[in-house]
């Protein structure tokens, strides 16, 4: 059993042994058929994230042929190979006369979308030295997956340009935008958070642009919108996809335009705000359904940052379990070889967030996250401990006894993280791997 403190650098390490020198081999795309005919495209660094083919301007292989979808594939370099992954398109996608799903291809095939026919030559196979780095600000990982993704971060970060970071539920969206902000040249500028799913659509306009005083019933008195309380900082807009239509078009124009007029208001005030936006939908899709502006999207997507589920980066989940486990001060002799396995063996539909809450409320309570959890032990048996207990013995429909152990299980998750941290909510939330925003919301629920 190694020390203590030498938990958490025993499993980096384990990650770390097995990044050694890799094998990379840039790929050329040429169109040989379609409306593209005569271009070419690379993919030829081992450091970015998926390369997407289609029609949308956040494709790197960008077609015009009206027969391939937004966004029809993906492309992602894999061991010196090129994998192809179909993104659900409407026709298709073909190699070598095949229809495939998932593949893994090693240069000299045919690939069709659409109309649009392209041969894929693979180039000179190099051996590289991995990137050590481990972690983005506040944002953890150290798989191939997401250190490949860090260059394409740190370049984000020194610039000022709209991005939109995509990805499933609990990925660490809102931790990443964060860390943009903070290693970015605003960082001694407001981070502000505006959440489009606890809003009501009636009440967007007023919290993003403000309204002055009389301007609606119940407008007592004048207040600023989330564009003015950015101003010379960021303002992250957290899920954009769910953001009504009404409010987009004014959304596009203060972007464009970098001004806002409050409801009510007579005047336009300048703003010098920088967007992150985030979303857990396909935004191409949402184009095409005309639920999501295409003018707003190609504005937002100037960069993009594609986060990998935790499933496709089971190598950060011993290392990401022991960054819990030491910012909560769990006992170093209970985090064992045989937890962290069975953790890595759990596909964690609920990505970071539901580790996070797995490894929390296995050291605050002793107890399980759930019962399907891999945190069970060897026998099947769930650990019957006194919350668990007392919840069952009520006979409560499942929703209700659900969501009477979650409250107990935050209530004291808060309590100690916070006083880890002398009550610092900016440095607990920064231990628990959350945003400080979904922090206070998880503290507010407490204290009511």
């Amino acid at each position: 059993m190694p020390p203590t403190e030498d938990r958490e650098v025993t499993a980096l390490n384990q990650v770390a042994s097995v990044a050694t020198a890799v094998r990379s081999r840039s790929f050329e795309i040429r169109v040989t058929a379609g409306p593209d005919v005569g271009k070419t495209f690379t993919v030829d660094s081992n450091r970015e994230g998926r390369v997407l083919v289609g029609q949308s301007p956040a494709c790197g292989v960008k077609l015009a042929d009206t027969t391939v979808s937004r966004r029809h594939a993906a492309l992602e370099l894999a061991g010196g190979a090129l994998r192809v992954a179909d993104l659900g398109s409407t026709n298709g996608t073909w190699v070598n006369g095949l229809r495939v799903y998932d593949v893994v291809l090693q240069g000299g095939e045919t690939m069709q979308v659409g109309n649009t026919v392209l041969s894929v030559v693979a180039g000179q196979s190099l051996e590289e030295p991995p990137l050590e780095q481990t972690h983005f600000g506040s944002f953890i990982g150290a798989s191939d997956e997401i250190r490949r993704l860090y260059p394409t971060m740190a370049r984000i970060a020194s610039s000022n340009i709209p991005v939109i970071i995509e990805g499933e539920t609990g990925t660490g969206k809102e931790v990443l935008a964060e860390a943009l902000h903070d290693l970015g040249p605003r960082a001694n500028g407001p981070f502000v958070v505006f959440d489009c799913t606890t809003i009501a659509p009636n009440l967007m306009e007023a919290a993003l642009f403000g309204h002055e005083r009389g301007a609606f019933t119940g407008a007592h008195l004048a207040s600023a919108g989330l564009f003015e309380q950015a101003d010379k900082g960021t303002l992250f807009i957290d899920e954009i996809g769910d953001l009504d239509v009404a409010p987009q078009a004014k959304l596009l124009r203060a972007i464009e335009r970098s001004e806002v007029r409050r409801i009510g208001g007579k005047g336009w005030l300048h703003v010098d705000v920088r967007i992150i936006a985030a979303t857990r939908r396909d935004l191409d899709r949402e184009v095409q359904s005309g639920r999501f502006r295409d003018d707003l999207f190609f504005r937002l997507a100037v960069a993009r940052i594609e986060l990998p589920p935790l499933r496709r980066r089971r190598k950060d989940v011993s290392l990401l379990a022991a960054h819990f486990w030491k910012a909560l001060g769990g006992a170093p002799a209970a985090l064992t070889g045989d937890l962290l396995k069975r953790l890595e063996d759990y596909d964690w539909p609920g990505n970071v967030r539901e580790l996070r809450n797995a490894i929390t409320q296995k050291i605050t309570l002793g107890e399980l996250a759930k019962p399907r959890s891999p945190v069970n032990p060897a026998s099947g048996q769930t650990a019957q401990g006194d919350t668990i207990e007392r919840v069952l013995a009520e006979d409560l429909p499942f929703s209700i006894a659900r969501d009477r152990v979650l409250d107990q299980f935050e209530e004291r998750y808060v309590a100690r993280v916070l006083e880890l941290h002398g009550g610092n909510v900016t440095h607990a939330a920064k231990a628990s791997g959350i945003g400080r925003r979904y922090f206070q919301t998880i503290r507010g629920r407490r204290k009511t």
